[in-house]
């Protein structure tokens, strides 16, 4: 049954206050689909729709709706049901939602939910925004030495349900230190009588509470694991960052490399929910910054005035040509920009290799600025007419355009992420203003060389 067609069905028995029926048909979906549902109603009905939930059911619909859709609800609900659906939630989603929500609510929500709870949430919004700390959650088994596998079965069976993940087990020593991991499989797999000890791995790989969380994400990645513990710094397990939580870290990373990229600041909100005038300040201060760099890319053709009117036939020919020049150094700058931020954000490449990226990228202009000069020189004498003298001369500054270019565009990346900063930022905007002043630079003294 198509998705449209069930929501449908949902409405009209929402509509007849069929409320079996309905609470029924909600159990037959997924807590997305129930939450995507909830999305499409107003406050009053969405409220009525969320308590004919089973409890259990409500707080893992409640995680999946949105920031907006939490607070509706939040705000029309009463103190005890906040409590209780908090305390059903999994820490790392009510911290995630709680930071999303204006500071009376947060005082609201922490003033119904049990001491124990308001601890861990607060010891949670402690750590600072984007650490591993901030996206962790508590909910995970972990073992001291000396216990056998049959008695740490029987422990996962009896609280392995209230977890957020069991396909990792811990190994921790009388001080809570972690000494290794085990995956269940191992775990389930192994005789009765053996010690927890003899099964785990002690290279494990781990993240500290204060590690960014783009750091943790790469971890992943790279180790290609399904959670990641989280140790404060003596060593003491306090936490995992588990595969769905690093599922968003990448996703948020991404969207806002993609910003930069196209140079726009960061936003928090999806695109529909932002104003108007934060999408414009978003946007204002890099094209402001742009329009000032065209600005001096005017003065520098306004500086070789002299050029393009000493021979009126060159100049003109010159002049037609500058558009050209400029694409192409633009497209050949971002191309290299792209290939280096992406190198870099997955870990292909290192600041340390930059004089062999340099090489590389230095022998792909030389074949590819080649191939556009002679391309170039061709059409400018037989479809333009114009002489060889002309297309010498822009077929020249195409070649030292292209390598520049491509030279900038890998360089600028692997700076930024030597300096600490975003290699995003280093990308084709601002790659192609440093190239448009440098191509028409490459132009003009290509020109005045060959006029004198």
């Amino acid at each position: 049954m198509e998705w449209q067609l069930i929501i449908e069905r949902l409405n009209s028995l929402l509509s007849a206050n069929r409320h079996n029926e309905l609470r029924g048909a909600l159990m037959m979906l997924n807590v997305v689909d129930i939450a995507e549902f909830l999305s499409t109603l107003e406050t009053d009905k969405m409220l009525k729709v969320f308590r004919i939930l089973p409890k259990d059911i409500s707080a893992d619909v409640f995680s999946y709706m949105d920031d907006t859709q939490r607070q509706k609800l939040i705000e029309s609900i009463g103190d005890s049901e906040i409590g209780s659906l908090i305390s059903d939630m999994f820490i790392d989603d009510a911290v995630d939602f709680l930071e999303e929500l204006p500071a009376g609510l947060v005082k609201r929500v922490l003033a119904n939910v049990d001491e124990n709870s308001r601890k861990i949430i607060n010891r949670f919004l402690s750590y600072p925004e984007y650490s591993a700390g901030s996206i962790m959650t508590i909910e995970y088994c972990d073992f001291h030495m000396g216990i056998t596998v049959h008695d740490a079965l029987k422990e996962l069976k009896r609280t392995g349900v209230d977890k957020e993940t069991i396909y990792t087990l811990y190994v921790l020593d009388a001080q809570r230190k972690l000494l290794g991991t085990v995956p269940l499989r191992k775990l389930i797999l192994a005789d009765d009588d053996v010690k927890i000890e003899n099964l785990m791995n002690p290279n494990f790989i781990c993240a500290n509470t204060h590690d960014d969380q783009e750091a943790v994400a790469d971890l992943v990645r790279k180790y290609d694991l399904l959670s990641v513990p989280v140790v404060d710094k003596e060593g003491r397990l306090v936490g995992i960052v588990t595969s769905d939580d690093i599922i968003d870290v990448i996703e948020e990373e991404a969207t806002e490399d993609i910003e930069k990229m196209n140079a726009l600041l960061p936003s928090e909100d999806e695109y529909m929910k932002t104003s108007v005038w934060t999408l414009a300040k978003n946007r204002l201060p890099w094209l402001m910054f742009m329009m000032i760099s065209g600005i001096f890319t005017g003065l520098i053709i306004l500086h070789f005035e002299t050029v393009l009117t000493a021979i009126p036939d060159l100049g003109l020919a010159l002049t037609a040509c500058i558009p050209m020049l400029m694409g192409t150094g633009g497209n050949c700058g971002s191309q290299a920009s792209t290939l280096a931020i992406r190198g870099l954000a997955v870990g292909e490449i290192a600041p340390s290799d930059a004089p062999g990226i340099l090489w590389k990228e230095f022998r792909v202009a030389t074949i590819v600025s080649v191939v556009l000069a002679v391309i170039s020189f061709v059409i400018q004498t037989l479809i333009f007419s114009r002489s060889c003298l002309v297309a010498l001369t822009v077929s020249l500054a195409m070649i030292a355009t292209v390598v520049l270019s491509k030279s900038i565009g890998c360089t600028l990346p692997v700076l930024a992420k030597k300096l600490r900063l975003d290699p995003a930022l280093m990308a084709a905007p601002l790659i192609t203003t440093i190239v448009d002043a440098c191509s028409l630079m490459i132009l003009f003294f290509f020109s005045s060389v060959i006029i004198h």
